[in-house]
């Protein structure tokens, strides 16, 4: 019988070889998209269903923290009016596993045809409806999922957030970012503002 922390040591050689299997040029180019989006005065729009709608928030979370313009498109509400939040000039990251889910593809055809919109897929296919029609891709090649029949969204979720992480922290620092002017101000209560109090 396997123990935790042997399913420990499994999983985090799977998050590592998968992290490493992302095309750096491909994470680069992003990471460009996104700068130039927001120095044009524009946001990043980060797309997601399921379990990836926490994921999604985390990092429109940390870029809001940071005082960058971001913003969530829930897949599904998106088409029933939400997706008047993305306007031309706008960034929009899809985040789907198979590249092939209905609402996905659907809202991705819808965004293709908005003039003026950059998009973005990062998913764990390299090929799909998805990943063979759109031009901007960070494609994930991950073993497993850590689950028992490996169908869970697990390792996936995990693996989206770091990358989307490496997004925001990078931003932060090629757009110049202060603790004091634009970090301290987003945080006036809790552990964190307490921490700044003296900055």
């Amino acid at each position: 019988m396997n123990s935790g922390y042997e399913y420990f040591e499994n999983d985090m050689r799977i998050i590592e070889a998968a992290l490493k299997s992302i095309d750096r040029e491909a994470l680069e180019h992003l990471i460009n998209d996104c700068e130039a989006v927001l120095r044009a005065g524009n946001k990043v729009i980060a797309s997601g269903l399921g379990k990836n709608v926490p994921i999604c928030d985390k990092f429109v979370g940390t870029m809001l923290s940071l005082g960058l313009n971001a913003g969530f498109l829930h897949t599904n509400s998106a088409v029933h009016g939400d997706m008047g939040m993305v306007h031309a000039g706008d960034l929009v990251i899809i985040l789907t596993k198979s590249g092939t889910t209905t609402e996905s593809v659907y809202l991705a055809d819808l965004l293709q045809r908005r003039p003026g919109v950059d998009l973005w897929l990062i998913s764990f296919k390299e090929h799909s409806v998805l990943a063979d029609s759109m031009t901007n891709k960070l494609i994930i090649n991950m073993e497993h999922e850590g689950d028992q029949w490996n169908i869970v969204p697990n390792n996936s979720t995990v693996l989206n957030l770091i990358i989307l992480q490496v997004v925001a922290m990078e931003l932060s620092k090629r757009m110049g970012l202060s603790l004091e002017r634009d970090f301290k101000p987003n945080h006036p209560g809790g552990a964190i503002g307490a921490q700044l109090k003296n900055v």
